[in-house]
């Protein structure tokens, strides 16, 4: 995308983000990226470090936030390995998430996938790489190609 496409896009889109006590430090650095890059940005907490918080209650506030928002906005969760962020915000019809191991995996998660939130485990990823595959999340657009789509119609009703 070219920075004026970048630009308008980031005027609409507004980035839910929420981290438990082992994803504190690694949203509050993201947060500030965020801000850097010029995106709108909705902390749903941890407000501050908070030993033994629960995951599954930020999970919930950005999930109910991505569940019924519109296409451009995008979720960021955060925890110690990811994959509670991951279970309990998959819970939502219209919830989208993923962990990816690397810039290119998000990207094919963006195009092909729709990926709309994005999950870190803060004990397995720096600061850089997370930086990294978060600006490939939210610069890479969903395909829209047929395929795609009529795939991910088919993930609708799975468990319906």
């Amino acid at each position: 995308m070219n920075k004026f496409t970048i630009l308008l896009y980031n005027l609409v889109m507004v980035i839910y983000i929420g981290a438990d006590h082992r994803g504190f430090k690694l949203k509050e650095f993201l947060k500030n990226e965020l801000k850097e890059w010029g995106y709108e940005t909705f902390d749903v907490g941890a407000n501050s470090y908070v030993e033994g918080d629960d995951f599954p209650d930020y999970a919930k506030l950005v999930g109910e936030k991505i569940n019924i928002a519109s296409d451009t906005d995008r979720g960021v969760l955060i925890c110690g390995s990811g994959f509670g962020m991951d279970i309990a915000v998959n819970k939502y019809k219209n919830v989208r998430a993923a962990i990816p191991s690397s810039t290119d995996h998000i990207y094919d998660g963006r195009h092909d996938d729709n990926v709309n939130t994005l999950i870190f485990g803060a004990d397995f990823i720096d600061e850089d790489t997370a930086s990294k595959i978060l600006k490939v999340f939210l610069e890479t657009p969903f395909s829209g190609e047929e395929q795609y789509i009529r795939r991910l119609e088919k993930i609708k009703l799975l468990g319906s």
